[in-house]
């Protein structure tokens, strides 16, 4: 079971958490104990000068790998703790509480096919249970994805999300060291892609060269001194060249630092992202083509993407006023770190932006593939081209709980409308919500919540929660009328699956039936398939003269004086009402 797998992680990760502790502690108390006996090294040489930068150069390269040392265990650590946190919130979800989650909301657009009216986005709402997404590039990728309303690729999708739905490693691992690179918009992987993109060269073709070449007289120049060759004076000639050389860049160089630092981050996860997805055996054909587009003739992509990670720590290294000062007066430092991340830039700005863009994408498929996983008793729709549009058995909505979930069967063939009748509350909109979601998903490639499950590909329209507009002094009328010749004129172009919830809300009884009677018959016309909740009955004379449209209805009972609802999808039309009942129970009117 999923959730047993989670809480054994959760285990195992806080005890490697407790002993990375341990070492991160004994590791700062290494380094405080290197750097007082540098400071008691200078305090008995002092005087002897040439002993006394030999002792520092020394003490400061140890320093140095204790710093980088110490720098690894915290990204163990941090790992460790997203790991942690990704496994907890596993086991909550399962439990039913993801409220805490981002939910979504501004994804909401009352002008897409059906986001607005099947709990898509915001609070409780499908979104939430699903998204994973660790980059917000990866999460705008899967809102991509779920309102794209795409029927291309389906068993394909499908194959992918089995084949990273099974690697729950590779999912955490991809997904920890996703979040500890996770940017604000100002810092995201697309502006900095950007900014490289239009960055303006400035070191010379020479500077590589004459790096090394004045590295490698400083070096001489300082032997030489320290046996007595050459007097102090000339070493510190000679820094002063180097410090000449370096001011002549220093403003530009100040300015590409203070681009690339920002960008460290993101590059150092980055190519660990990469090098998981190199490292990974995929089956699906999806997938093996994502993997094939961050190989490149010469280095694999982690790699490249690790050398500017380097190149940027390398050029962080200024920041020691120390090594800064010395580094620059004898190796000309900037300006070779400046001249390897101009190199970089040059070759692989572009190529980055296509890895980049596959992360975003393994990303937002962790989401589905983490989803398949949860719900191994969830059942990948059989994709087909025959007349039937769908026919499922016990299926219900996957946000319901199972302790509550009331399951049906639904069968709809091409060019059939169905008009829902039925009680307030009785499960007309549960039911409407559960078709359209279960399209959703098929879409998408994720198995859908029932025990079978055959499906003939169709992009889906919805008009069920229609918003008037103050702002633009629009009617509720009129804003459903205009909902509904936004579907019109969609129908004329591509083929939907409609689904209406009580529409014409917004005129009097009689033209509403007229007018919804009208508007179905012209669906039906023109060949629609779909259903539709009302509590007009009169509606339901359609199916009388016109053989696609057949009746269904949610029945309510009262028992003992008690409103009883089994939810249960039937034949017909419905004869029980509940207003006047509910009016009275609740003491708003009287017997």
């Amino acid at each position: 079971m999923p959730q047993s797998i989670y809480i054994n992680k959760i285990k195992l990760f806080e005890a490697d958490l407790k002993k990375v502790k341990k070492q991160l502690f004994a590791s700062s108390m290494l380094r405080l104990t290197v750097f007082l006996l540098m400071a008691f090294g200078v305090y008995l040489l002092w005087g002897q000068l040439q002993w006394i930068l030999i002792e520092l150069i020394v003490g400061f390269a140890l320093f140095l790998s204790l710093v980088s040392r110490h720098v690894g265990l915290q990204q163990k650590r941090n790992r460790l703790e997203a790991l942690i946190h990704i496994n907890q919130t596993e086991v909550e979800v399962l439990n039913g509480n993801y409220a805490h989650l981002p939910d979504g909301e501004t994804y909401q657009n009352p002008q897409h096919e059906f986001s607005q009216d099947i709990d898509l986005f915001g609070k409780k709402s499908f979104f939430q249970y699903l998204n994973r997404s660790s980059l917000l590039e990866g999460e705008l990728r899967l809102v991509e994805m779920l309102t794209e309303n795409s029927i291309d690729d389906i068993e394909r999708k499908q194959q992918a999300i089995k084949d990273i739905g099974e690697k729950i490693d590779f999912r955490q691992d991809f997904s920890a060291y996703a979040k500890l690179s996770r940017t604000e918009e100002d810092t995201s992987p697309k502006k900095n892609l950007f900014e490289l993109q239009t960055h303006e060269f400035f070191t010379p073709k020479m500077a590589k060269g004459l790096s090394w070449v004045f590295s490698v007289i400083s070096v001489g120049l300082i032997t030489a001194y320290f046996t007595d060759f050459i007097p102090g004076m000339w070493v510190l000639l000679w820094l002063f060249v180097g410090m000449i050389i370096s001011g002549i860049y220093i403003k530009r160089v100040n300015l590409l630092s203070d681009k690339v630092s920002k960008m460290q981050k993101v590059f150092r996860q980055y190519h660990l992202l990469i090098e998981l997805l190199e490292n990974t055996t995929f089956t699906s054909e999806l997938l093996l083509e994502k993997q094939k587009q961050i190989v490149t003739e010469d280095k694999i992509a982690s790699q490249v993407l690790k050398d500017f990670s380097k190149a940027i720590d390398a050029l962080d290294q200024r920041g020691n006023l120390l090594f800064g000062f010395f580094g620059n007066g004898f190796l000309l430092w900037d300006l070779r770190q400046s001249a390897r991340l101009e190199k970089w830039i040059k070759n692989h700005a572009e190529q980055a932006e296509v890895w980049f863009e596959v992360i975003a994408e393994v990303d937002a498929f962790i989401s589905l593939g983490n989803f398949a996983f949860n719900h191994p008793n969830y059942t990948y729709p059989t994709i087909t081209d025959n007349q039937t549009v769908i026919d499922a058995k016990d299926a219900v909505h996957p946000l319901i709980p199972e302790d509550e979930a009331i399951t049906n069967d639904i069968k709809i063939d091409k060019e059939e409308f169905f008009i829902i009748t039925g009680a307030n509350m009785a499960g007309k909109s549960t039911f409407l919500r559960t078709v359209s979601i279960q399209i959703l998903m098929s879409n998408l490639g994720l198995p859908v919540r029932a025990s079978f499950c055959e499906y003939r590909p169709i992009k889906l329209i919805t008009s069920m929660r229609t918003v008037d507009s103050l702002a633009e002094e629009s009617s509720y009328f009129y804003a459903e009328l205009s909902r509904l010749k936004f579907i019109i004129d969609k129908l004329k172009t591509e083929e939907y699956f409609i689904v209406l919830d009580e529409i014409l809300k917004g005129t009097n009884s009689k033209d509403k039936a007229l007018g919804s009677k009208k508007f179905l018959e012209k669906l039906v016309g023109s060949h629609s398939t779909g259903i539709i909740a009302t509590h007009d009955l009169s509606l339901c004379e359609v199916a009388e003269d016109l053989p696609q449209v057949k009746n269904y209805y949610f029945d309510a009972q009262i028992i003992d004086d008690e409103l009883y609802f089994d939810y249960k999808f039937k034949t017909g039309i419905c004869q029980n009402m509940n207003a006047s009942f509910l009016l009275r129970k609740m003491e708003i009117v009287d017997e």
